[in-house]
């Protein structure tokens, strides 16, 4: 059993026509705004290429000729520009119900290092903190240890001292 083409359902294909992508208006869109700049160039190369009905060379038919060129010239970029609008208008109906997001989200980017770097910091500052705080703790400890060995060295010296003098006594 084979299906029947688009055109015996006409309310499909209008269905069709009116469900057509954002993204494909789009493409539309450029293409038409491509379209549109070269119209435009060709109509500045045509006025270039145009002389001014001044008497000195002017040929009516060649200038006539011309003259109708840029005016269809002119009623195609018309036509692209409403094109263009109908396009416009499209996407923006199409898009209406969508939640706007802000532009910096929409561009790309690759994650620099520098978070991670900064995590990395962070995690070092962390260590180089808990080193500092147990060194202060060793040298505080060391500095209690060095005043008691220094008053084990006094009272060992006065005792040497207190011997010396006794045997300097008896003899």
């Amino acid at each position: 059993m084979t299906t029947p083409p688009l055109a015996q359902f006409p309310g499909q294909q209008a269905q069709a026509a009116r469900d057509v992508n954002t993204a494909s208006l789009c493409r539309i869109g450029q293409e038409t705004v491509q379209d549109i700049v070269l119209r435009t160039m060709e109509i500045f190369q045509l006025l270039r290429n145009m002389q001014l009905p001044n008497g000195v060379t002017y040929h009516p038919n060649t200038h006539q000729d011309r003259l109708g060129k840029l005016q269809e010239h002119l009623r195609m970029l018309s036509v692209l520009f409403r094109k263009l609008r109908l396009v416009y208008d499209k996407c923006n109906e199409n898009c209406a119900g969508l939640d706007p997001i802000p532009p910096e989200q929409l561009i790309p980017y690759v994650e620099d290092d520098s978070s991670k770097l900064d995590d990395r910091m962070a995690n070092q500052m962390r260590a180089a903190s808990e080193e500092r705080r147990e060194v202060l703790e060793v040298n505080k400890k060391l500095k209690q240890k060095n005043q008691q060995l220094k008053m084990i060295m006094d009272q060992l010296r006065n005792l040497i001292w207190e011997i010396n003098s006794m045997l300097a006594v008896r003899s």
